[in-house]
């Protein structure tokens, strides 16, 4: 193999990620990504519950904040997990062979020449970054915002147990990391839905009512033995990650369910774009 084409994968990916990162909707989306932490930080800050307990599920995070400002970045991701964060990625993933057809470009990009299979594995790439962008900007600036209004110090774990902040921002990056696995799962799925359609937008649209279908579904008692297999079961699991010890059973599970769902609609992906018949 030359160094041409060891090299060009490489740009490729680069040229993907600026492409990405400069698009004025996805820029546009961090910025709301971004507002919600510091709306949450501040209206808990104006209300200032009395309530400073913490919660093992979601949105109880929130109880917490008042005793330390690391919980609004917790509070924000599992606020953001239920539709936002799904609709960044839906965004990117739609866009990702969609949006190359809808403007013509798709056919220019396979004349390069760049293998199918590699276009998909850069598109995914993106996705993925994508994902990991917008969950760390998230708690990044939920956390700013806490420790700018309500201070730091020790972290109570949902335990019981106190780390030190040093330990709690490694587990606030080990979940955001798991997070972004799950979304990637996510982001697989919409790559399929991509490759079936020429609009983006619809595949966006798709993207978004199947997770909101799939949070749907999961509160739905009369049907308990169809939550494990739903892409979104295992998502609010994050908080284990706050326990002392870790609960790595439902960890585990969540990281299992989600290879698997990347690899079953990313294989899909695969066999969809290799045998169609590119017009645009």
């Amino acid at each position: 193999m030359s160094v041409a084409d060891a090299v060009l994968p490489l740009r490729f990916l680069g040229s993907e990620l600026g492409l990405i990162a400069r698009r004025r909707r996805n820029q546009a989306g961090l910025a709301v990504l971004a507002a919600i932490p510091v709306i949450i930080a501040i209206a808990v800050r104006v209300s200032n519950p009395s309530s400073s307990g913490g919660g093992e599920g979601g949105p109880e995070f929130i109880s917490s904040i008042t005793g330390n400002g690391f919980f609004v970045a917790l509070a924000a991701l599992a606020v953001e997990l239920q539709l936002f964060l799904p609709i960044a990625v839906a965004a990117v993933a739609g866009d990702a062979i969609a949006g190359e057809a809808n403007v013509g470009t798709l056919r220019y990009l396979l004349t390069v020449p760049v293998h199918r299979t590699r276009l998909l594995a850069v598109k995914y790439v993106g996705i993925v970054w994508g994902a990991f962008v917008a969950v760390l900007t998230v708690a990044i600036t939920g956390l700013g915002a806490g420790l700018l209004l309500f201070g730091g110090g020790e972290v109570t774990m949902l335990s019981g147990s106190t780390v030190g902040m040093g330990e709690a921002l490694l587990r606030l990056l080990a979940i955001c990391a798991y997070l972004t696995v799950c979304l990637a799962a996510l982001g697989a799925i919409g790559l399929f839905i991509s490759t079936l359609t020429e609009q983006p937008m619809g595949a966006t649209i798709a993207i978004t009512m199947l997770t909101l279908t799939s949070w749907i579904l999961g509160v739905i008692p009369q049907i308990d033995w169809l939550h494990p297999y739903l892409v979104t079961y295992w998502w609010n699991n994050f908080g284990d990650l706050l326990r002392d010890p870790v609960a790595w059973d439902p960890i585990l599970r969540g990281l299992l369910s989600a290879g698997a769902y990347t690899l079953i609609f990313l294989t899909a992906a695969w066999a969809r774009f290799g045998s169609r018949d590119i017009t645009s």
